[in-house]
């Protein structure tokens, strides 16, 4: 009876050990193979909280994949997979303007026209504007074309498979995307009062309660993952203003972002595209409700009237903006239209196209004349970097390396066109 007794028991303890290790033994089966595949993927999740949470491969990736020759049938986790634990989280993001990089970015027409690996291999524009919910037929587009991992957002700020909440914190988190040629948002801030007094207090020559205000702190309070700004990050907007020089400026911008038709001014399809993916604040509550946040997260260190007035001195640097770069594309405009400048073949109108980049294209009738160049380089890098900086509040950005050089470009626009209708022939 007593051996009986024992092998009872022994068969207990077998059954419960199988229903609890089984999926452990799957994931150490993941494990052993990919500590020789992958081993920096396995160190990270060895170091995760969901590690010590048990939440193991399977439960991301499926169970499909069981050894080498059935690779690509691991499940790619998407943002809806980080959503069963994260659904607060995922209903902000999918409000919010990191939700539009991926679309904004297809919505370009020059995305179409330049290097896959650059795109969809996220080497270039595809590397930060992978961010964005996709559809199962883009996912399926990518996966045809060999880019698997162009999956997830999430994994963008909370780098896999660590996905640490600290990380995401950290404003180097942010450093990736938002820093270089058009954005320099990273050396914009780090070289601010808000930013020196952050690294300063990193190295321990602040005391821990300083206010050191991040990223995060001002475009994503709390946590909030619904993030978004006023001006955008084109830097224009509707209803257009009540002084009308700065009317008439804003709406040759929107001409030469071809949202609206350069000779009737009627609003293009492509006004519907910008609306669609949230580049731009369309009505004044939209850009109010997004000014008042600014100023509410301001107020925790400022005073709520030294807030109002900074950040109208960046709306009126703005206007100051816009009459240089309405001038320049003015100019550039006139010689498309006595034809000194051909229209490239990819343009919708005889018109300058600031949503066409530094392309020169593949052939003689799509390339971009120098002079649209030197209009884009002003538009995308010089005004971008002068009402940037001016809400970063980063001296030397917003006027040597904005202001200064948007009338640099105005000076070299002019010259060109003198020299282009003095010398060629239409």
């Amino acid at each position: 009876m007593e051996k009986f007794g024992n092998r009872l028991f022994i068969t207990a303890v077998f059954i419960i050990t199988l229903f609890l290790v089984t999926p452990v033994t799957a994931d150490a089966n993941c494990v052993s193979c990919h500590k020789k595949v992958s081993p920096g993927l396995v160190s990270d999740w060895e170091v995760s909280r969901h590690f010590n949470e048990e939440v193991g491969c399977v439960e991301c990736h499926g169970d499909a994949h069981k050894k080498v020759s059935d690779a690509r049938l691991a499940k790619m986790p998407d943002e809806y997979v980080c959503a069963e634990c994260h659904e607060k989280q995922f209903n902000q993001f999918s409000k919010g303007k990191h939700n539009f990089g991926w679309t904004s970015m297809n919505a370009m027409p020059v995305t179409h026209v330049e290097p896959d690996e650059l795109m969809e291999g996220g080497r270039g524009c595809g590397g930060c504007h992978n961010m964005g919910i996709k559809s199962e037929s883009q996912k399926k587009e990518l996966r045809d074309k060999g880019y698997r991992y162009q999956n997830n957002s999430c994994d963008e700020c909370h780098t896999r498979h660590s996905f640490s909440k600290k990380e995401a914190l950290n404003p180097r988190a942010c450093q990736q995307c938002h820093m270089g040629y058009d954005h320099p948002q990273w050396e914009m801030w780090s070289s601010s009062k808000h930013g020196t007094r952050y690294l300063s207090q990193e190295v321990g020559d602040l005391p821990a309660g300083a206010a050191v205000p991040k990223c995060q702190d001002c475009h994503m309070p709390d946590g909030n993952h619904e993030n978004r700004t006023a001006w955008g990050f084109l830097g224009v907007r509707l209803p257009l203003p009540e002084d009308k020089q700065w009317a008439a400026d804003r709406v040759v911008i929107l001409k030469a972002l071809g949202v609206l038709h350069p000779e009737t001014g009627e609003p293009t399809a492509r006004l519907e595209a910008v609306k669609s993916i949230d580049m731009v604040r369309v009505t004044e509550k939209a850009w109010q409700t997004e000014r008042d946040k600014m100023i509410k997260t301001c107020s925790k260190c400022h005073s709520t009237r030294y807030a109002r007035e900074q950040l109208a001195m960046g709306d009126s640097m703005m206007q100051k903006a816009d009459r240089l770069m309405a001038d320049a594309i003015e100019t550039v405009a006139a010689l498309y239209k006595d034809g000194y400048i051909k229209k490239p073949a990819d343009y919708s109108f005889a018109y300058p196209d600031l949503l066409y980049f530094m392309r020169t294209g593949g052939s003689d009738i799509n390339k971009m004349s120098h002079i649209d160049q030197v209009l884009f380089e002003m538009y995308m890098k010089h005004r971008m970097r002068t009402y940037q900086a001016f809400f970063h509040v980063n001296p030397d950005y917003a006027y040597w390396y904005g202001w200064a050089m948007m009338t640099k470009d105005l000076g070299e626009i002019k010259e060109l066109a003198a020299v282009i209708r003095a010398t060629h022939k239409k």
